[in-house]
């Protein structure tokens, strides 16, 4: 065979194409015209290495990681691979049973750097020496023409936006989940700032940024942030009432002036877009600082996004209440021995206070009003209790009506001037308790720390009840 030829003919319309992917067809179909080998060509694309061209096959394989297969690995060395014996090859990837020998070398720009491979498999006897150089000069042409048509192919928008959905449905924090949506926002619309805007019983408040914010994104947050609740309520309101909306880059001011922060931060185009339902809902904002003009594509693509933003964020949501029922006594709505059990693991020697707390003459109202009595007991007595204590000390409840405190204290005092505030509050209730207190000793389980508190706590019983002792020390 007339190689030389083969390179000429496949070669010649490549000046004429339009697009790397009509350049990469074309040299397929030719290239196929000269060899019965099936024929692909493979160019990186998001960071894997997608198939854009290939003569029919049962399989083609459409993505192939970047060190995956005899394409995945001649793409990551830069160096072409002839495989005589395919079976011998143990990143052999089977497209079909018949294959005996495959042939790859690297699409490289004119920099010597790999976009791509393309690859040659036979399922007959074939000189594969020949070939080589052949489909090295054929993948140089190819390459240098791709870059003069300005590289790989993109993803779509559409691509894009079905990559960015799979993150943000696999974030596992709200704030990871934001973070991706607004990241999917700005690569999506090629706006350059996006924000969100989240309500819930203190009105609406920025959602999550992302690491690194743009400099308009910035000042759009400061500005938002400062503008307060109301206008950011609003805008909010307006986006639910109305739909989406967007500029045009026609100049002029705001229809309303909830829109003024945005405009003295510097946007000059504007896609805003309704989050989730109407009352616990929010806003997707994204911005340019350019004069430009959105089709209606792009408000369509960003309404699909919120939309899977939302359902993302409900998920997690209701996982997170889930986790909170499952950890929670459904009766006071406290913690319960499971969290407890985890949290006084971590207690500390002589700082972490266990206060052991029991209602007293708890069985006599239950006996004599009824379970629903004692039910509704309960539920006041664990309220004045959390009222009592600080911010950061943490209320269990641990039986029918016993209840744990587990504090952070700086010496055994001040657990025991708290646990005499939980003993008032429970007085003005109508009830009485009696508190055990008590601190771990260094090396000791927290389990016997526990069991001190439990002893001090009857030592109180044994003594009249209504009051409070520390565990020896």
């Amino acid at each position: 065979m007339d190689h030389e030829r083969v390179v000429r003919d496949v070669t010649a319309r490549l000046p004429m194409v339009s697009t790397a992917v009509e350049a990469c067809q074309w040299t397929v179909t030719a290239l196929a015209r000269y060899t019965p080998a099936t024929i692909s060509v493979l160019l990186q694309v998001h960071g894997r290495l997608r198939c854009v061209a290939a003569t029919g096959a049962w399989q083609v394989f459409s993505t192939v990681p970047p060190k995956s297969g005899i394409v995945g690995r001649v793409y990551a060395s830069g160096e072409g691979a002839t495989v005589a014996d395919v079976t011998a090859d143990p990143d052999y990837l089977p497209v079909r049973p018949d294959v005996i020998a495959e042939m790859c070398v690297p699409v490289l720009d004119p920099a010597g750097r790999p976009i791509g491979v393309l690859d040659l498999q036979w399922s007959e006897p074939v000189e594969l020496e020949p070939w080589r150089a052949t489909a090295e000069r054929l993948a140089g042409r190819l390459g240098a023409r791709i870059v003069a048509l300005g590289g790989p192919p993109a993803e779509s928008r559409s691509e894009k936006l079905l990559r960015h959905a799979t993150a943000m449905t696999s974030a596992p924090t709200n704030w990871e989940l934001m973070a991706a949506a607004i990241t999917a926002a700005r690569d999506v619309s090629t706006l350059s700032a996006a924000v969100l805007l989240l309500d819930d019983r203190h009105g609406p408040r920025l959602g999550a940024p992302t690491a690194t914010p743009g400099e308009l994104e910035s000042r759009i947050r400061a500005e938002l942030a400062e503008a307060g609740p109301g206008p950011l309520g609003r805008m909010v309101a307006r986006a639910h009432r109305h739909g989406a909306a967007y500029t045009l880059g026609e100049t002029g001011r705001p229809p309303t002036e909830e829109y003024e922060p945005l405009l003295r931060a510097g946007v000059r185009t504007l896609v805003s877009v309704p989050l989730g339902p109407p009352d616990s809902g929010g806003l997707l904002l994204v911005a340019d600082e350019r004069l430009l003009r959105p089709d209606p594509t792009t408000v369509n693509l960003m309404e699909l996004l919120a939309g899977q933003a939302w359902g993302a964020l409900d998920r997690l949501r209701t996982l997170a209440q889930l986790r909170e029922q499952a950890s929670s006594d459904p009766l006071t709505g406290l913690r319960h021995t499971g969290p407890f059990g985890q949290r006084i693991r971590t207690a500390t020697p002589g700082r972490t206070a266990l206060l052991a707390i029991d209602v007293d003459g708890f069985k006599t109202v239950n006996d004599t009003y009824g379970h629903q009595a004692g039910d509704r007991l309960l539920v006041g007595l664990a309220r004045a209790l959390e009222a009592a204590l600080r911010q950061g000390d943490e209320l269990y409840r641990t039986g029918g009506d016993e209840f744990v405190a587990v504090l952070e204290v700086s010496r055994p005092e001040e657990a025991v001037r708290i646990a005499e505030r939980l003993t008032e509050a429970a007085r003005h209730t109508g009830r009485t308790i009696s508190v055990g207190v008590a601190l771990p000793h260094p090396g000791e389980p927290a389990e016997v720390t526990l069991r001190r508190a439990d002893e001090a706590l009857y030592a109180v019983k044994r003594h009249g009840r209504d009051g409070v002792r520390l565990a020896p020390t």
